[in-house]
């Protein structure tokens, strides 16, 4: 008996690829992956050296342009080369995983680019141009559609744009965003937010970048610290951790950015009027912010012996930096604006974490209240960034971290004198007073007579000091 050999397909219904990449993402999110690939350009371009080490990116620059009919996002940074076109820029995944293996990017799946303009709308031109020459690439509707094609044209030409760098253009936007870009929802308020945030190491370190013309100011946390007492570690200064991990330079730095808060701003910051929105942990891979201000047990609060976050610890910021040529050994998600929280590496670094915020709550909890004492310690404390706060520890005054190996600076934070101790307040009442009481104050009979007793104390001592 004959066998006939025929073939069944196997290859991807591009519809069904192309609507299951952008599902998982958010459209604020598929604009800062295009715009990590600008910063990716710059990295490359300076990888020769640079003149001022401390700025790197000066001379960088992104422009985000949108309204309701278009998006569109251009850069100088050098461009993509004819030959990473041909081969894998367009490719839905990367092949080569040891491309840019020398460069810091944060790129390690290859579908940043396609996932965000799919996500964006359904017909595109990509153009780019380096010293050698350029091209440009459209992606229409007619192609998304094909399941049969999978090669798109790419026209070459020696001047596709004025300078080295690169230019996507997106039309035929995808149901929905344009009323976002049309600013009905405050997107661009939101977005410009988010950039100042997630992107502020950049920016601090010379990149520029503009939304609808307008350049973004970066947001950036600095630590405050008493610097004359650094060397006994007896002042106010920040926990700091820093280490080499599975090939990647690691830094956990966590302290004060501020003074402690007073109890106008805790009452305001419990009616949802936060005085700031820095404290909480700030996490950066390869320059790029993945989490801000963090609150939550991903970055160790409300864990083993940590407490949740409350609105008394609003003074308490930390950073952590990952930083590696290797990107697939950072913690990160797909989506770049997350943490990997089973992520051996971040695991071992979250220890650390936890130490330093155990630190900083039980200092906090120490000082509730403000004092003359608490005055006069803050008035020694000068504002550092935390880069700066690492080269100023006296290299005498790190200990060696066993284990994961690094070295770590653990101060010892001022305790206030008890100059006004507390003492118990003990007395006994009918129960049905006591559930009288209750029941006017709390509306719960249940309440427990020490709270009962407390709060009618609190309530009398605020009419005292009036």
């Amino acid at each position: 008996m004959s066998h006939t050999e025929k073939i069944a397909k196997a290859f991807p219904a591009k519809r069904f690829f192309v609507d299951m990449l952008v599902r998982d993402i958010e459209l604020q999110d598929a604009i800062l992956d295009l715009l990590d690939n600008c910063v990716d350009g710059a990295m490359r371009s300076t990888q020769n050296g640079v003149a001022n080490a401390n700025r790197p990116y000066d001379g960088f620059s992104a422009d985000i342009d949108f309204s309701h009919d278009h998006f569109s996002i251009s850069d100088n940074c050098g461009g993509i080369p004819i030959a990473l076109a041909e081969q894998y820029a367009f490719r839905m995944g990367r092949a080569d995983l040891n491309r840019d293996s020398n460069i810091p990017t944060v790129g390690v799946y290859g579908i940043g680019m396609k996932r965000a303009i799919f996500k964006l709308g359904k017909n595109s031109v990509v153009k780019s141009q380096t010293e050698q020459g350029g091209f440009s690439v459209e992606i229409t509707s007619t192609w998304l559609d094909s399941d049969d094609d999978w090669t798109l044209p790419l026209d070459e030409g020696p001047n596709i744009l004025e300078c080295p760098g690169t230019e996507i253009t997106v039309t035929q936007l995808r149901d929905g965003i344009p009323r976002l870009f049309a600013d009905e929802t405050d997107f661009e308020h939101t977005l410009k937010t988010s950039i100042s945030a997630y992107y502020g190491f950049i920016i601090e370190k010379g990149f520029t970048v503009r939304v609808n013309g307008e350049p973004i100011t970066p947001v950036k946390v600095s630590l405050i610290v008493d610097e004359k007492k650094l060397a006994s570690k007896a002042g106010i200064s920040p926990y700091v951790y820093r280490g080499r991990i599975d090939d990647v330079d690691v830094s956990v730095t966590i302290g004060l950015y501020r003074p402690l808060p007073n109890e106008s701003e805790e009452e305001e910051a419990l009616q949802g009027r936060p005085s700031t929105e820095k404290a909480g942990w700030t996490i950066v891979c390869n320059d790029r912010v993945v989490l801000f201000a963090d609150k939550t047990r991903v970055t160790g609060w409300g864990e083993a012996t940590v407490p949740q976050y409350h609105t008394q610890f609003i003074s308490i910021a930390g950073t952590v930096v990952f930083r590696s040529n290797d990107a697939s050994k950072l913690p990160l998600t797909t989506t770049k604006r997350g943490i990997d929280g089973n992520s051996e590496l971040y695991l071992s670094v979250k220890e650390f974490m936890r130490e330093g915020l155990k630190l900083y709550t039980d200092f906090t909890n120490k000082w509730k209240r403000s004092s003359k004492e608490l005055q006069d310690v803050n008035a020694q404390l000068a504002t550092l960034s935390a880069e700066s706060a690492h080269r100023i520890i006296p290299e005498d005054s790190w200990s060696n971290v066993r284990g994961v190996g690094g070295q770590k600076y653990k101060p010892n934070l001022p305790v206030p004198t008890e100059d006004d101790p507390l003492r118990q307040v003990r007395f006994s009442r009918k129960i049905s007073d006591i559930n009288a009481v209750a029941a006017y104050l709390f509306d719960d009979t249940g309440t427990p007579p020490s709270d009962v007793g407390a709060k009618c104390f609190d309530d009398i001592l605020v009419k005292a000091r009036s």
